[in-house]
């Protein structure tokens, strides 16, 4: 048996080809994702920047314990909490206490010293700096220090960046205008901050972000026993960096991305294979009819096929496990560079993915072969032989029952996903996911809807003059096995891209859609500073609504613990500037003892009451006032500024009140507003529109990438496979007169109608996740058009055609030699 496999694989190398490429690909897909994990799971421990010089650093609760059956669950806090102002006081006896505050700036350079160059050209738009503020005494603790001009003395003067501005230039600020009188450097960029005296920062921004402390950390931990703070020393000090939560939130996404990217990935190679396997078991059966004439049983043709498989299997995971080797630190540099990782991002020298990524190779290859050599064990001499021509038309009924339940399941799910939870359609994971059990099903039952769709789509080309149309007809329909493998790969890519492509440009539509229908506002001012938000208050002619991003936490079912995003807003003002979607109560009855949430929390019945955590840990119960319709899930929570635990304004919308002069409004608006951006309601959801982030965008096109290069592997591998069984069916039309044209012709349009056909197919598919969407969304209160990505339809179907029809003419030079 060993002799037979081995004589199998070195005749038909060409069969085994295809295998081998699409197992070798996925096990380096997979070799890559698991070194991505491990070092993104791997953070190397960083020296901390913002306070290296600070010996201890007091810093507010960054969690929240909420309690649920069995242990209490520790919860991440969005905004840690603040130092209350009397720890400074507490502590000074034990050593020198310097107080931490931080606040956006947002600055453009408002003129040049005398006696310089302009720095901007003429009729150019000043350059927008998102700065931070910072308070002077700190700025040791890093350490930054003074390269140029001096430290600011007095309010209204600044030290930044040397690349920032100049010494003498003046800084237009949505913080009042800054005068720099110095530049200042640290030893790692890992901020762009603007600092100021300890009096205007305090004024700014009344908080404590953090307090520095020069004396024991043990007696500062005895002190602060007790209480929640954090006492952080040594490498701890990392903590209290700007970008450790945002790398946090990064790698978090990053694991998703690679998650998700391997199972896509494993789920199309265990198509591609199991595709391959059954064509080829499908080509083979004359010779599986020999062999059993010749005496081999049933169970020595299954460990024929499974022995082909092993060895293809072991040979293209180890291949494919040195390609993910190399392409793995390859793959880190870009993400790095594509602002999508963290810049310690890199490869490191775990093992452990190599060993995982060759037995899931391995694995992959006996599943995509199990059925195929089930169906040569079952092959009888006589009919082998009686049946090698010409394909059945029947599937078996082991095929039929798992294609349909896999249809009925698919169809399940969505209708009971629409009449429970239609939200639920909306989530990444159900998107992703929910597709693939729909593309199994049609592909299961592949061979035998592609002989209907081609006899439909080549009805009209048959009809045509000359014969070609008629051939390309009936040679796809006498070949139904060839043609689903044909069709079946395409099926899967142009499914996956629609839904996927599909699904977040509608889910994007409809959020778009609910933000202009929400923003009713003439004018909106983003990030004003208390300034700002004081000065726009007194505009003649104004309603003004200043809202304040923040988040409750709330415990649903007794076990979950759900992050619900929140505004918090004056509701008198609010319902003069925003058309929110009420179903139930007034936004009017929202006070400091309330809250206003949306349909999709557990409890929502206005009067109900509901114990939620703020944003800053606190527990509050609040009484329900109105309640929101869900929609896409992008509308939150609205509370008072009393439970937005001190959250900055970072919004605020105005409307011109009836009689007063628009022009007027608005200029007194943009004069008051500072350095703020200031738009109109048309250009503020423009602007806010929501847009795919680095990782997102990336992690797109790493899954549709996988899906498009396995679908152009299967189609030429099943290209050449069919080559050499139909070079006497090319010899014998060249005999019966054919021209080489015309038989170029008839193999180029059997090409294209099959590669249609399950482009169509696909289309289908994407059709009903997109309709179930759909359907999900009008139920949600936010129905509209369907998004069709039409331009990366024909991209991959015009890719996979060029593909498809090259191959297929490459395959036809022997034959025609004659």
């Amino acid at each position: 048996m060993l002799s037979v496999i081995g004589r199998g694989l070195r005749d038909r190398w060409v069969t085994f080809l295809g295998t081998f490429v699409a197992l070798c690909l996925g096990v380096s897909v997979l070799t890559v994702m698991g070194l991505a994990l491990a070092a993104a799971a791997g953070a190397p421990d960083r020296a901390p920047e913002r306070f290296a010089a600070a010996r201890v650093v007091v810093a507010g609760a960054d969690t929240v314990r909420i309690p649920v059956p069995g242990p209490a669950r520790e919860t991440r806090l969005s905004t840690p909490k603040a130092v209350p102002p009397s720890v400074a006081r507490d502590l000074a006896e034990l050593g020198r206490t310097v107080e931490d505050r931080s606040l956006p700036v947002r600055a453009t350079r408002a003129q040049e010293p005398a006696g310089e160059p302009a720095g901007e050209p003429a009729g150019e738009p000043a350059e927008l700096m998102e700065l931070v503020g910072r308070p002077w005494s700190v700025a040791e603790f890093a350490p930054y220090r003074i390269v140029a001009g001096r430290a600011p003395a007095r309010d209204g003067e600044a030290v930044v960046h040397a690349d920032r501005a100049r010494v003498g230039e003046r800084l237009r600020t949505d913080r009042g205008e800054l005068l720099v009188v110095g530049h200042a450097a640290a030893p790692t960029a890992f901020e762009d901050a603007v600092f100021l005296t300890d009096a205007h920062t305090r004024r700014l921004a009344p908080r404590v972000d953090h307090l520095l402390v020069d004396a024991a950390p043990a007696a500062v931990r005895a002190a602060l026993a007790g209480t929640d703070l954090r006492v952080l020393t040594g490498a701890d000090r990392r903590l209290a960096d700007p970008g450790t939560a945002r790398e946090r939130d990064t790698v978090t996404a990053l694991v998703s991305l690679f998650g998700t990217a391997g199972g896509v990935s494993g789920f199309v190679a265990v198509f591609v294979v199991a595709s391959t396997s059954a064509y080829s078991v499908t080509r083979r059966r004359r010779e599986f009819g020999l062999l059993r004439t010749a005496g081999a049983t049933p169970g020595q043709v299954r460990r024929a096929v499974y022995g082909e498989g092993v060895v293809v299997g072991a040979v293209s995971s180890l291949a494919g496990c040195a390609l993910g080797g190399w392409a793995a630190p390859v793959l880190a540099r870009r993400l790095v560079a594509a602002g999508a990782a963290p810049d310690w991002f890199r490869i490191g020298a775990d093992r452990w993915p190599y060993p995982l990524a060759f037995w899931t190779g391995l694995t992959v290859a006996l599943a995509g072969v199990a059925a195929a050599s089930l169906r040569a064990g079952r092959t009888a001499p006589t009919e082998a032989l009686r049946r090698a021509a010409v394909d059945g038309p029947g599937l078996p009924w082991g095929r039929w029952a798992l294609g349909g339940g896999a249809l009925l399941t698919a169809v399940a799910l969505a209708a009971y996903s629409l009449v429970t939870e239609p939200g639920e359609l909306l989530h990444r994971k159900t998107y992703t996911s929910r597709p693939m059990l729909l593309v199994v099903a049609v592909a299961l039952l592949s061979p035998a809807l592609v002989a209907p769709a081609v006899r439909l789509l080549t009805w009209l080309p048959a009809r045509l003059p000359g014969a070609t149309g008629e051939l390309v007809r009936a040679g796809t329909a006498t070949g139904a096995r060839r043609a689903a493998a044909v069709a079946a790969p395409v099926l899967v890519a142009v499914a996956l891209t629609g839904s996927l492509l599909g699904t977040t440009a509608t889910l994007d539509a409809a959020k778009t859609r609910e933000l202009r229908s929400r923003t009713v506002a003439d004018l909106v001012v983003t990030d004003p500073g208390r300034a700002a938000v004081a000065a726009l208050r007194k505009v003649p002619g104004a309603v003004v609504s200043p809202t304040a991003a923040t988040e409750v936490l709330v415990r649903e079912e007794s076990v979950a613990v759900i992050r619900s995003a929140a505004r918090a807003a004056d509701p008198a003002a609010l319902t003069a500037t925003t058309r929110l979607p009420v179903v139930a109560g007034d936004l009017r009855d929202l006070d400091d003892r309330s809250i206003v949430v949306n349909e999709e929390w557990e409890r929502h019945r206005v009067g109900q009451r509901v114990t939620v955590w703020r944003a800053d840990g606190r527990r509050v119960t609040l009484r329900i006032a109105a309640v929101l319709r869900v929609g896409t899930g992008s509308q939150g929570a609205y509370v008072t500024p009393a439970h937005a635990a001190g959250a900055p304004v970072d919004r605020v919308d105005v409307r011109v009140a009836p009689g007063a002069d628009p022009r007027a409004v608005a200029a007194a608006v943009r004069a008051a507003a500072g350095g703020a951006r200031v738009l109109d309601g048309g250009e503020f959801v423009r602007a806010s529109a929501p847009r795919p982030n680095a990782v997102t965008r990336a992690g797109f096109l790493l899954l549709l990438g996988i899906v498009v290069l396995y679908t152009a592997l299967s189609l030429a591998n099943t290209t050449l496979m069919a080559a050499a069984d139909r070079s006497a069916e090319l010899r014998a039309l060249r005999l019966a007169g054919a021209t080489r044209g015309q038989t170029r012709r008839l193999v180029a349009g059997e090409a294209c109608a099959l590669v249609t056909t399950g482009a169509v197919l696909g289309a289908l598919v994407a059709a009903v996740q997109l309709g179930a969407l759909a359907a999900a969304l009008a139920l949600l209160g936010s129905g509209g058009p369907v998004a069709v990505p039409w331009g990366p339809f024909a991209g991959v179907t015009a890719g996979f055609l060029t593909v498809a029809v090259t191959t297929a003419l490459l395959t036809t030079r022997d034959p025609l030699r004659t």
